[in-house]
């Protein structure tokens, strides 16, 4: 099959993922996912868990864009994007990551600044005098 393009969001941050089939190879922002996120375990493990769950570590090549957000917002809109990439690739792969909710978007965002506020809600300190 050809590329299969999909995109993935989480905060302000988007992911482009292109996928074929392959040998295994998997290239964030034009490096590999070691050299993007270091030492950072869990969240590696965020990046590749619908690989994981689907079995198809070895099997599809995946090429990630990222920009927007820091670089954990970025790695679950990844996730997002390998998720719904993978269900474009075969259809049966979305009754296998559905149940690990890897093909929601998480719609959770920074709430917005009100003026008179410090922040979104944060208030100066309460003077009675």
């Amino acid at each position: 099959m050809a590329k299969v393009y999909a995109t993935g969001r989480r905060k302000t941050a988007v992911a482009k993922v292109w996928l074929e089939n392959g040998n295994g190879q998997l290239t964030i922002n034009g490096q590999t996912l070691d050299a993007w996120l270091g030492g950072h375990e869990s969240i590696k493990k965020r990046v590749t868990q619908p690989l994981n769950v689907a079995k198809q570590e070895t099997s599809v090549n995946i090429i990630v864009k990222t920009l927007g957000g820091g670089y954990s917002a970025q790695a679950d809109a990844a996730r997002h994007g390998i998720s719904r990439a993978l269900v474009a690739f075969d259809e049966q792969f979305r009754a296998i990551l559905k149940p690990y909710g890897l093909l929601t978007r998480d719609s959770r965002s920074v709430e917005r600044k009100k003026f008179g506020k410090k922040k979104a809600r944060k208030s100066s300190q309460f003077s009675k005098r």
